[in-house]
């Protein structure tokens, strides 16, 4: 069985300092949680945050298979950003720049004041400082929340980096493949413009949160 910090595949690719997989968790918001369920897999995307030495998560107290995660059952989160398509003079040459990680251990149920600062938590890493500027979490509506903490341990996650351009054409390439155009087109996700609801009153100013928000994604 392989480790759980043990890349196999492009190990050239792979990061081992604790700070790079800080960045690529913090620089999103969204991974996917894997387990196995009554023998089957089970993958769902869901909203995180790090904080420190954990990642936080957060879904509804009516969700079976959370509840089963929550109760102890191996799980990995992944995380993956893609940076640009690497477009090569060959099909099987081409690639992607990308960072990912993905963090394994079991997740642990929060509770009390845990729970709720959590939950604060989580909401301000997506829409940083939303909290201060609405209401406190009913009881009713905590009750409703499951929230939950994957502990960052030491030998139980992975990180991987690929970047630059394709790899170089080799001596015995075909007229066609010196030809072909080459390079590196690169993504990034960006914030458009707020779009207010119905309701929300005309003349209400955009919030300081959001406007972090939209300075996180130029």
């Amino acid at each position: 069985m392989t480790a759980a910090d043990e890349v196999n595949r492009h190990r050239e690719r792979a990061c081992t300092e604790r700070a790079v997989l800080d960045a690529v968790l913090d620089a999103g918001v969204v991974g996917t949680l894997s387990t196995v369920v009554d023998g089957r897999p089970w993958v769902v995307p869901m909203l995180y945050a790090r904080l420190g030495d954990r990642v936080l998560m957060h879904g509804s107290t009516g969700a079976g298979a959370l509840r089963q995660v929550a109760a102890g059952a191996p799980a990995a989160l992944c995380v993956v950003h893609l940076d640009a398509v690497v477009v090569a003079q060959t099909t099987f040459e081409s690639s992607a720049n990308y960072r990912s990680a993905v963090v394994h251990g079991r997740l642990r149920p929060l509770d009390g004041a845990d729970k709720s600062g959590a939950l604060d938590a989580l909401s301000d890493a997506i829409v940083p400082g939303r909290t201060a500027e609405v209401r406190a979490m009913t009881g009713k509506e905590l009750a409703a929340t499951l929230a939950l903490e994957l502990p960052i341990t030491e030998g139980a996650w992975t990180v991987k980096v690929r970047t630059g351009p394709p790899s170089p054409i080799q001596d015995d390439a075909t007229q066609a493949e010196r030809t072909a155009w080459t390079g590196v087109v690169p993504l990034r996700t960006v914030a458009g413009e707020p779009e207010p609801t119905d309701w929300c009153p005309p003349d209400t100013p955009i919030p300081a949160s959001v406007h972090r928000l939209l300075d996180r994604h130029p």
